[in-house]
């Protein structure tokens, strides 16, 4: 039997063809005009994928570089910040808060729950400083009211950062409007390319933070890099090919918005938030229980195991089955939860594929009273029937 290796993960996530062609093709220097008009052009493209006005900068890192960033720049040792935590990511929040010696208070839920404004109101203090926070928790498959807790710091002196890595692509955001003072992204996330490029915008308020924050900085150092990405440089060796693959993913998102990236970004969340839908329908009709079905993601679905069995197996099955990588829990999460992933690359048959063999795996760790072939495939068109019956009629009527 062929098989075909697929990753079905919510990062590193499939890659985008046109993109891996134009890493091939990435043969230039970064001190030359034709890498200065690149870049100039992938900086502004990503404030319209992000959609802000703030000035973005990158990195060449993955996206925990971007998150350290937003530490070091905007604290000083003993500063009290707040960070919003149900997952593992998290608490790498508060690992780096403290690393960078703050004063770490957290507002937490259990995994597989979401941590809700009024818990954040609750601990919120004048001399918070900044509030750290996922807008999804992949860990969990989460995703956590970011709309909910900016509105709470409207007035007050405390930034807002929200780790986006799996967030942006995956959820509709108003960043600007909503007060979001850094927003982090990730390459190898919903952009569809590989790992090694974090990026985040910065607001004017955060911008001014940095004058008077204490904590060392060399290589992320944000001002610097916005110094240099005004001329349409990096402050360091910047990841070339990446950069180059970023600029043909977002004219592929482009195109798929007609022109309008904007509307490419809307076309593209929308995508992920019908793919998942979809997942869900197909669990739940193949009578499996959603690890967090309060507030589900749109990047990843976390999905129960059968009773007594270890998730592992599930793992394992999709590999040796199939060739296809998902994701199991992570930490103490390993062998209680199988993770599948939405963001980016993923398309409507990439989805029914899924459901598909996780039917097919379901048989052959020989649970029948779990699975009855057709019944997850049935739940998940059923909802394909109905987003895309939703779309026509909307193009419809506005002609």
């Amino acid at each position: 039997m062929l098989i075909k290796s697929r990753l079905f993960t919510p990062g590193p996530t499939p890659l985008l063809p046109s993109a891996q062609l134009a890493m091939a093709a990435a043969d230039i220097h970064h001190r030359t005009a034709d890498f200065r008009a690149l870049y100039s052009r992938v900086l502004a493209d990503t404030q319209t994928f992000i959609g802000t006005k703030n000035d973005v900068v990158m990195f060449a890192s993955s996206g925990t570089g971007a998150m350290e960033a937003a530490v070091s720049n905007l604290t000083s040792p003993g500063d009290k910040v707040l960070v919003v935590t149900a997952g593992k990511f998290g608490e790498r929040w508060k690992s780096l808060a403290s690393a960078y010696g703050c004063n770490v208070e957290v507002v937490s839920a259990e995994y597989g729950k979401t941590v809700e404004p009024d818990a954040v109101k609750a601990k919120l203090t004048p001399d918070v400083r900044v509030v750290y926070m996922q807008a999804t928790e992949s860990s969990t498959g989460v995703r956590h009211d970011v709309r909910g807790i900016a509105s709470l710091l409207k007035g007050t002196d405390t930034l807002l950062v929200v780790d986006a890595i799996t967030g942006l692509g995956t959820t509709h955001f108003d960043v600007d409007g909503w007060g979001i003072d850094v927003i982090i992204g990730g390459s190898q996330k919903a952009v569809m390319i590989p790992p090694g490029l974090a990026y985040c915008s910065v607001s004017e308020r955060a911008w001014k933070r940095m004058e008077t924050t204490k904590n060392p900085r060399f290589y992320f150092d944000l001002r610097k890099e916005r110094k240099n990405a005004a001329k349409g440089e990096s402050s360091y060796t910047p990841a070339i090919a990446l950069i180059a693959a970023l600029a043909s993913a977002f004219d592929f998102i482009r195109n798929m918005g007609k022109g309008d990236l904007a509307a490419g970004r809307v076309a593209l969340v929308n995508n992920a938030e019908m793919c998942a839908e979809m997942m869900r329908e197909a669990a739940l009709a193949l009578k499996l229980q959603l690890f967090a079905p309060d507030a589900p993601s749109a990047a990843v679905t976390s999905i129960l195991p059968p009773a007594g069995v270890d998730s592992g197996r599930i793992v394992k099955g999709f590999r040796d089955e199939f060739g296809a990588v998902i994701s199991n829990g992570q930490g103490e999460m390993k062998g209680q939860i199988f993770r599948m992933a939405h963001l980016g690359y993923f398309d409507y048959m990439d989805t029914i594929a899924t459901v598909g063999a996780l039917e097919q795996v379901l048989g052959v760790i020989s649970l029948p009273k779990h699975v009855e072939f057709g019944q997850g495939l049935k739940a998940a068109q059923e909802v394909f029937a109905r987003v895309a019956g939703s779309a026509r009629n909307a193009v419809a009527s506005s002609k």
